[in-house]
């Protein structure tokens, strides 16, 4: 039995929820149940079954449209009911007609409300055109008022104690008026307490201990949001996300269940962004070229950019999450169309040649702030197009073990053995580069 965590290397958006996807549906060994360990709301990983249903997964796991497969919510997920209930009825449209019956959810997860919405929203306006690239949805708030607000941040398990729950979104929501008077969005108290209350009633609200008899019950998938390249500790200051992208959370709720897992890095062909920030093979004609039809340009995340295959960033965030044991690459089909895709191995720096980006301890974000200011003055070295497969296993010293050539699950071929997971160091990491 085989437990496996999925984590974007790149900037997000690489496809983890067709990569999960297709190992819920078809992969080497039946799935029972998907893990969710970071992230919240913003979340939008796209999934199209063979049949032709789409659904853009949010914070149900992204194995859902195969049918008995559970969706966990650990407690390092930042749970937005709201978005939830939505998300349901749209699955349920699908005739997914069991998600909630399928979901367990931490009662220790933070909730994310409205109020965390319009405060994040407020601030990202009031920082002009020196914004950070939020997706809107509250994330960043939610985790900064329960860091220094612990005993008074809402969480999933609030919503069965409906005294409790209306004390604490009456505080949060004053804060958050006492900071944005003309804040948008902030609805009666009452109508929170009344929509999370029900959402409360409707959803399993576990302890943490649940999940080691999921662990216990058959191979599970820990599904991984956002990008390495995005981490709130190792990314580009201040364009990343308020989240441990890593492997880190999956990691420390598997070691707290005595079980461990594979490491399956999903990259894309090339490379792409959603919002601003250093993007150092940036490449306006690809934007032009490629547009993704699940990722335009939004309101409060900005534009999607595309760019060439990065060996640079993708080694830093190899670096940064300390190995790997497989990589799933997606997209090829759009590389076999574009022959004109180029391979970065270093970057010109103030005049000087760069291979390697420095990896610093986790929590200094004035070295990361540091390191973003160079990379926005770095200019990519580009070596002529190569085959995305071969050009990343020599770099990155991991074998593909997937490949994506469409968005749908029969689109997929297993390109190497999904094996059970190894000793560490066996694990294909800087060390191991080739």
């Amino acid at each position: 039995m085989t437990h496996r965590i999925v984590v974007d290397l790149g900037f997000g958006d690489a496809g983890k929820g067709t990569v999960v996807d297709w190992l819920c549906a078809r992969g080497p060994e039946p799935v029972h149940a998907v893990v969710r360990f970071n992230g919240g709301a913003q979340a939008a990983h796209n999934v199209v079954a063979d049949d032709g249903r789409h659904h853009t997964f949010a914070q149900f796991g992204s194995g859902t449209l195969t049918p008995g497969v559970r969706t966990h919510l650990s407690r390092f997920m930042l749970v937005d009911p709201l978005a939830l209930a939505a998300e349901e009825r749209h699955l349920a449209a699908l005739g997914v007609r069991d998600a909630f019956d399928r979901l367990t959810v931490d009662g220790d997860a933070p909730l994310t409300t409205p109020y965390h919405r319009a405060a994040g929203r407020a601030r990202e306006i009031a920082r002009g055109a020196a914004r950070h690239g939020s997706c809107g949805m509250g994330i960043g708030e939610t985790m900064a008022y329960a860091l220094a607000h612990p005993q008074d941040a809402p969480r999933v398990a609030d919503c069965r104690s409906p005294l409790r729950l209306r004390r604490l979104l009456g505080g949060l929501r004053d804060r958050v008026l006492e900071e944005f008077p003309d804040a948008e969005g902030t609805p009666p108290v009452e109508d929170c307490v009344e929509a999370f209350t029900a959402f409360g009633e409707r959803v399993a609200v576990v302890g943490g201990e649940h999940l080691a008899g999921l662990l216990r019950a058959g191979p599970v998938v820990f599904e991984g949001a956002q990008g390495v390249l995005l981490d709130e500790w190792h990314g580009f200051h201040p364009y990343t996300t308020w989240s441990t992208t890593t492997f880190a959370n999956a990691e420390t709720l598997l070691a707290e269940a005595g079980a461990q897992a594979e490491r399956l890095g999903v990259v894309r062909a090339y490379m792409t962004r959603h919002g601003p920030g250093p993007f150092v093979t940036e490449d306006p004609a690809l934007t032009a070229d490629l547009p993704d039809r699940h990722n335009g340009s939004g309101p409060w995340q900005g534009a999607f950019r595309v760019g060439h295959l990065d060996l640079v960033a993708l080694r830093y965030a190899l670096e940064v999450t300390g190995g790997i044991d497989a990589l799933a690459v997606t997209h090829l089909d759009v590389a076999r169309d574009r022959g004109d895709l180029l391979v970065c191995r270093a970057y010109e720096i103030d005049g000087e040649r760069v291979d390697r980006l420095p990896v610093g301890p986790a929590g200094d974000l004035d070295r990361q702030e540091a390191l973003t200011r160079r990379l926005l003055t770095a200019r990519p070295v580009y070596e002529p197009p190569a085959d995305p497969v071969q050009a990343l296993e020599s770099e990155l010293g991991a074998p593909v073990a997937l490949r994506s050539h469409g968005p749908a699950t029969s689109d997929k071929t297993p390109g190497g053995v999904l094996s059970p997971p190894g000793p560490r160091a066996g694990r294909a990491g800087p060390a191991g580069r080739r």
